[in-house]
């Protein structure tokens, strides 16, 4: 999927033959770091859940490039606006730094866990929930393979993958109420928690919370 400016895009992806991702309370947080770091930049996250074996990102794109310092390997140093002019950057865009991110996150996993090969599936989803022309349904199939048909899609669809990210965990029997898990933005809308990833401005555009 190319990332379009200005629209929603649900972003997601799982362990490779849906094995662990996450294997203690510090990898969800250090993944988050790496988010902070190469997805923030590009855009403004609406809802975002880290599941054991996958997760889940609804964000609104601002720029599909952003200038980096030419010296910077890993995106970890320095991202400048995509207006920036500096004689010494490069442009790098979304795709590039959400695979740069997973892959940072693969070897840290890898030496952590004293294994080698991929962590995440070869191909991460991004699913435009404003493009009229290319709406898919997957993300809010049910285990039965039931679909739900909507009238508008392009205006209700946001609200609809709102809602599916942050009952995953619940979904998922991993908890009774979706506030009780920590590695999502439930907690942050229902006020539970200041959490400083999302943005509830833009999110109030799109979505009811």
């Amino acid at each position: 999927m190319e990332f379009e400016r200005g629209h929603l895009f649900h972003i997601y992806n799982q362990g490779n033959n849906r094995q662990k991702l996450f294997f203690n309370h510090e990898n969800y947080l250090f993944f988050l770091r790496k988010v902070r770091i190469h997805i923030l930049p590009y855009t403004d996250i609406i809802a975002w859940c880290l599941m054991p074996n996958h997760f889940h990102f609804m964000v609104l794109v601002r720029d599909t490039t952003v200038g980096v310092a030419s010296s910077d390997a890993d995106g970890s140093r320095k991202q400048l606006a995509s207006n920036d002019t500096d004689g010494n950057c490069r442009q790098r865009s979304l795709n590039d730094s959400i695979g740069i991110m997973l892959r940072s996150y693969t070897n840290a996993i890898n030496k952590q866990e004293n294994r080698s090969g991929k962590l995440f599936r070869e191909k991460t989803k991004a699913e435009c929930l404003t493009c009229q022309d290319c709406i898919t349904p997957s993300f809010y199939n049910t285990k039965s393979g039931t679909q739900i048909h909507i009238e508008h899609p392009e205006f209700q669809y946001p609200q609809i993958c709102f809602d599916y990210i942050h009952d995953n965990p619940m979904v998922a029997g991993l908890v009774k109420k979706v506030t009780d898990w920590e590695f999502s933005s439930a907690m942050d809308y229902a006020g539970l928690r200041d959490g400083k990833l999302i943005n509830k401005l833009v999110a109030n555009e799109y979505v009811e919370f």
